[in-house]
């Protein structure tokens, strides 16, 4: 395997990427001070060789005579190895008819630190604290030293050009098919979020409204905006949500019929099953989850059915729950999908997991001094795992879905109409 270093038109053996993935496999969180420590020395003998490479191309092979220059010894120097500058020797070249030193196109792009934030940001906001960070760098002998103040400016630049990036991206290109929508809790404030499908069964973070509650105005305003960026809302789309009034409210607001809701049927079981005494949970659990589980609408129909009038004698609170939102737990057996894509689409846990992945990023953070910071946080952790994201299961049956979608809102003009 082969990786492009910054030498024109040279390549390096791909060890540093190979040990990066080794490392990280088998080290554990503690242990990445000895991973930094280890890639170091391949990196310099990787600056090394490429250095060596261009001197050979402008001066032939030790002690070839002939050539219009000639080595000339080295100098103390020093490159940036991603965010870490590093002391080296730096050959030096030289041209007989002028005599004038030869600058070396690879040691003087290794002197701009211009991805140094990148690279600081990716260390950061992947587990490395800010004080085990100062401690990695001063153990490195090879290493002059970068400050935690440093890293902490070059940590908020680079994470508010990204987040920039995030919010402001061109989702036109994207045909999306379906979206979630779920909030996560950041202290007293919650960001929604939304995770488009396109018609490929790629996952695609369209981005996230930081609101007190999920109102309808928020949600509506947070759609209007990815409309603004390029979401075609055209087409008919699958909104897979928990069951939030705000959150339906405000796309119905914007889309009206061409939004299709699918309620989550994990979120209307439990809602379900809190007006039940605690001998009663299991056994209505099981039921609920059987009838959800039918293959067409009408079987499923019918178990729910039966479970309502059983409801009725224990706890009329109950059967509100279940008809609230009630056809809306069966869209994707109204459309006649269920068997086909309702792993993916009969809950929110594609949105759920994301969170869940956002978490691992966002946890570590002990407190959210204001806005600014946790949407930094937020945006950057969204584009760290976003590429990590599997296409959903039953990908091969978006074009159904799309076509099921078009049939039952002409279905329901129809009945509008009458």
């Amino acid at each position: 395997m082969k990786a492009r270093l910054v030498g024109k038109g040279r390549t390096i053996n791909a060890d540093a990427k190979e040990a990066i993935r080794e490392l990280e496999q088998n080290l554990g969180r503690e242990n990445r001070l000895a991973m930094i420590q280890m890639l170091i020395p391949l990196g310099l003998k990787a600056v090394q060789d490429e250095l060596q490479a261009e001197v050979r191309e402008l001066a032939g092979t030790r002690h070839a005579r002939g050539g219009s220059n000639d080595r000339w010894g080295t100098n103390p120097g020093s490159v940036f190895l991603g965010d870490q500058k590093v002391a080296i020797r730096v050959p030096r070249v030289r041209n007989k008819a002028v005599d004038a030193e030869v600058p070396l196109e690879t040691y003087e792009r290794l002197q701009s630190p211009q991805a140094i934030d990148d690279i600081v940001l990716s260390r950061v906001i992947n587990g490395i604290s800010q004080g085990k960070y100062e401690r990695a760098v001063t153990q490195v002998p090879e290493t002059f030293g970068i400050k935690k103040t440093s890293v902490c400016r070059k940590f908020i630049r680079a994470s508010s050009k990204r987040l920039q990036e995030f919010l402001e991206r061109d989702i036109s290109q994207h045909d999306i098919v379906a979206i979630f929508m779920d909030g996560k809790s950041f202290a007293e404030n919650e960001i929604v979020i939304a995770l488009g499908i396109t018609m490929k069964g790629e996952k695609i973070i369209l981005g996230f409204i930081e609101t007190g509650t999920e109102n309808h105005i928020v949600c509506r305003d947070f759609i209007n905006r990815l409309k603004d960026r390029g979401l075609n809302l055209d087409n008919e789309i699958l909104f897979v949500i928990d069951g939030g009034k705000g959150l339906y409210k405000g796309i119905k607001q914007v889309m009206g019929d061409k939004a299709i809701i699918q309620r989550c049927q994990w979120h209307k079981r439990e809602n379900i099953l809190k007006y039940l005494g605690e001998e009663k949970k299991s056994s209505f659990r099981r039921r609920l989850q059987a009838a959800y589980e039918q293959s067409t609408y009408e079987k499923a129909k019918k178990r729910l059915e039966a479970i309502k009038r059983e409801l009725a004698l224990i706890n009329k609170s109950a059967v509100e729950s279940l008809e609230e939102g009630f056809e809306e737990t069966l869209t994707l057996h109204r459309l006649g999908l269920f068997a086909k894509i309702g792993r993916s689409f009969k809950t929110t846990n594609c949105i759920e997991n994301v969170n869940k992945l956002l978490a691992l990023y966002t946890d570590r953070v002990t407190r959210w001094q204001n806005s600014d910071q946790r949407q930094r946080w937020v945006g950057t952790a969204m584009l760290e795992l976003e590429p990590g994201l599997n296409r959903v299961q039953g990908y091969k049956h978006m074009g159904e879905l799309r076509l099921a979608m078009k049939a039952i809102a002409a279905e329901q003009k129809l009945k509008q109409a009458a």
